[in-house]
């Protein structure tokens, strides 16, 4: 029986290069990160924004896979007409997706999307919505290394990710660590990280799926961005006693941003919220300075590990 293929996409965004040099390394070295039940597709996601050390030449890609954007780039009319050429991100998404979407020629049934940041969030899982597979593959790698989860949903401002295309999807994210830096302790975060969603997905091939009784999520709920001037340039900081704090619950009246005149403009929410990628550095042109989530337990029942399972079985 052939082995169920799992999509491993590095450099989705061109800057954050700790995890294609991983790719290029094991595309070398095979034994470099252990597999087992399951083939790995390692892909570069966006090769032309790598080779130029940006996040992206025209759009964000991991912005990019909406349908109706794939639908754009499937449409033979608009794919030739020179005067409303589609950006170069669209146009690698929808190859993507032709290529090793669950219906292409090379079709993978889960899609792993490795990424950094250079905010201080360690270790991190990030799923979009509440998809079954998603949550019993989040579920069982956090069980197995103690990963928060974030759960991003319900966004309209950010739509398009990359791993929703899959029948089953979840990005890896490692931080903080600069832009266009190569550092030993992320790209080995990154391989363990790897290695155990992996070692999941073999448990559930063999039907030995072993999840906790419950998934700890941070659901998001929004995002904030601090006070800007008439010509759209920030007006305050981070303050610095948020800087590198994520994953650490806010009360009413904490320091959240700093003006240059010294005054501090307080957090006026909820006790509790958990602040997650706080000052990301990409996330500025997109009007944001951290998201706001809040932690919910979540039981892991019979159906979600077996969405996983059925997914990942033999025909």
């Amino acid at each position: 029986m052939a082995r169920p293929r799992v999509l491993v996409v590095a450099g989705t965004h061109g800057n954050e290069i700790n995890a294609p040099w991983l790719l290029d390394q094991w595309q070398r070295n095979p034994a470099l990160i252990a597999c087992a039940d399951v083939t790995p597709v390692p892909v570069i996601g966006n090769p032309a924004a790598r080779a130029q050390g940006r996040r992206y030449l025209d759009r964000d890609l991991n912005r990019s896979f909406t349908l109706e954007l794939l639908a754009r780039a499937d449409d033979p009319a608009m794919a030739s007409c020179e005067s409303s050429r589609l950006d170069r991100e669209i146009v690698r998404a929808h190859e993507l997706v032709s290529r090793f979407g669950p219906e292409g020629p090379e079709g993978c049934v889960v899609a792993l999307d490795l990424h950094s940041t250079t905010a201080a969030m360690g270790s991190s899982l990030v799923v979009y919505g509440r998809r079954p597979a998603d949550l019993a593959l989040a579920a069982a790698v956090q069980q197995r290394l103690g990963l928060p989860v974030y759960l991003h949903e319900a966004d309209q401002d950010q739509q398009g990710f990359l791993v929703e295309r899959w029948p089953c999807g979840l990005v890896i994210e490692i931080g903080p660590v600069p832009q266009m830096l190569l550092q030993a302790t992320i790209v080995e975060h990154t391989r363990l990280t790897l290695e155990a969603c992996l070692a999941v997905m073999a448990d559930a091939r063999r039907q030995q799926l072993v999840c906790p009784p419950a998934l700890i999520v941070h659901r998001h709920l929004g995002s904030l961005d601090p006070p800007r001037d008439p010509e759209g340039r920030p007006d305050a900081c981070v303050h610095p006693a948020r800087q590198g704090q994520d994953w650490q619950p806010l009360l009413s009246g904490d320091p959240l941003f700093l003006k240059a005149d010294g005054s501090v403009i307080p957090y006026e929410g909820p006790d509790g919220r958990v602040p997650v990628f706080i000052n990301e550095a990409a996330y500025g042109e997109k009007g944001i300075a951290l998201s706001i989530t809040e932690r919910e337990v979540w039981p892991v029942e019979g159906a979600v590990p077996e969405a996983l399972q059925m997914l990942l079985a033999d025909d």
